[in-house]
């Protein structure tokens, strides 16, 4: 009999040790502990940081969903639990996406990771940077699928919190974790753990794993009314048992958490993308030192930018007249027909007091962005913009408070970005103009606003929300063009 059970059940799945946590996920309160600081081996937990790491380069303009991955020799021979990628095939990174959190995929993990880092190796070492960002001290991270692998560990603690940061940071991309299929570009795919989605009430995800010296893992998360729990469990022996054990350790959490609580959600660590290590950033090994030996001390100098991240221009790019007039013309046509439709509502209100008429001019546009940019100028009075485009036959009829250019489509958004004051409105308009064509990835379906002041006319981006204002604030700035955030009210 005893044999039987050694066929049945491998001896590296029945020896996989034990842990557990429950957390609140609201507070990151700790309901229930066993063996959490235990470094055990994580398996496909580890592609909750591998995701992580890809929405963080999302978000900071490294990377798009739609970018087009070349698959490598070796993302396309990991082993099992694969989508089945070849060398040398083009998938998008929105594909690969989707096989890593409902599959598991262990090609598409590697492919992304080389396509964000040039490397699996270094973007371990950006996983275990963020990883110590993020207070998982006892996780050393040695790939990006988790496939068993020497020092590839982590705790259910780290793990826990690891959830906990997916919910809460990139909430715009955690319904990913309970699809319960996916279209992953090459085929469709199904959720590694459908039964327990299917079968606990406000179960939403969020990653399991499997491997012989791991055994079953899971972090899973439940949401019910105002109350959100986080289990973990290491070492199952089966995914019924591993599930059956998830969802005593849910209900437990459920109990245990009051049906109030404080909302404290955890804290977005820094970015550490690519060059952040060259700030001063030092992370520490988080292997256990030698026993009787004394842990070194680290000390963390700044990571302040001390450079522009500006890109550089390409070698031996030049720019000539024949290929600047198509962008001035149809740049010029643009900006045109947007004044007209703004001087032909201004014509119905009544004319101020005659002011000096500027001079005419024929429209001209300077074929270098950064340093054609209409500088902003605290008097109006006696002061002519700086622009680079001036207009024939500019009128100065009395203005509206606020005189908006696009039809907002917000969809509630009320964060904005003010890009300078202007002497004129003709000046606020002509920088927005110039700006939105600029920086049309951040941009694109905000709404152009020119608000009169008292000292001059404000140039404003609206129907934002507060990351997509942020994030295009940042690349203005790197553009050095005056930027500043909006709030909502």
């Amino acid at each position: 009999m005893f044999v039987w059970l050694m066929v049945l059940v491998p001896l590296s799945v029945a020896a996989a040790p034990y842990a557990a946590m429950v957390m609140d996920a609201r507070n990151g309160k700790v309901l229930h502990a066993q063996n959490a600081d235990t470094r055990l081996h994580p398996a496909s937990l580890t592609k909750m940081m591998t995701l992580y790491v890809v929405f963080e380069a999302v978000q900071n303009g490294e990377i798009t969903m739609d970018t087009l991955v070349t698959v490598s020799r070796k993302a396309a021979s990991e082993e099992p639990s694969k989508l089945g990628l070849r060398p040398g095939q083009k998938i998008k990174l929105r594909y690969l996406v989707r096989a890593a959190a409902v599959k598991s995929a262990n090609d598409a993990a590697t492919a992304m990771a080389e396509a964000i880092e040039g490397s699996e190796a270094a973007f371990a070492r950006r996983m275990n940077r963020t990883a110590q960002a993020m207070g998982m001290t006892r996780t050393t991270f040695k790939n990006a699928h988790g496939l068993t692998e020497s020092g590839h560990l982590s705790t259910a603690r780290d793990m826990t919190i690891l959830g906990r940061h997916v919910i809460y940071d990139y909430p715009q991309y955690y319904n990913l974790f309970s699809r319960k299929t996916a279209d992953a570009g090459v085929r469709k795919v199904s959720h590694t753990n459908s039964r327990l989605l299917n079968s606990y009430k406000g179960a939403d995800g969020i990653k399991t794993g499997y491997t012989r010296a791991a055994g079953f893992n899971l972090v899973a998360s439940a949401e019910r009314g105002k109350e959100r729990v986080i289990a973990t469990v290491f070492g199952g022996r089966s995914t019924a048992s591993r599930n059956a054990r998830v969802e005593e350790l849910l209900d437990m959490g459920f109990k245990k958490a009051p049906a109030w609580a404080n909302k404290r959600e955890p804290k977005i660590p820094p970015y550490l993308g690519k060059g952040a290590g060259k700030g001063g950033i030092i992370v520490a090994n988080t292997s256990d030192p030698a026993p009787g030996t004394r842990a070194k001390s680290i000390r963390v100098a700044s990571a302040a930018v001390t450079r522009s991240l500006r890109p550089m221009a390409r070698p031996g790019s030049v720019v000539t007249p024949n290929m600047v007039a198509p962008i001035v013309a149809s740049v010029g046509k643009a900006i045109e027909r947007e004044l007209q439709e703004v001087a032909m509502v201004s014509d119905t209100a009544p004319s101020p007091a005659p002011a000096a008429t500027p001079p005419r001019e024929a429209l001209v546009v300077s074929a270098v962005a950064p340093t054609a940019s209409v500088k902003p100028v605290q008097r109006p009075v006696g002061v002519a913009a700086a622009a680079t485009l001036t207009f024939k036959d500019t009128p100065t009829p009395a203005r509206k408070a606020e005189v908006v250019t696009r039809l907002s489509t917000s969809g509630g958004r009320h964060w904005g970005i003010n890009v300078g004051r202007y002497p004129s409105e003709y000046a606020a308009q002509k920088i927005l103009l110039q700006t939105a064509l600029t920086e049309t990835a951040t941009l694109d379906g905000a709404s152009r606003k020119v608000v009169r002041g008292k000292t001059g006319f404000d140039a404003n981006f609206m129907g934002l929300t507060r990351d997509s204002a942020e994030l295009a604030c940042r690349r203005l700035q790197a553009r050095q063009i005056t930027c500043f955030m909006v709030g909502p009210g």
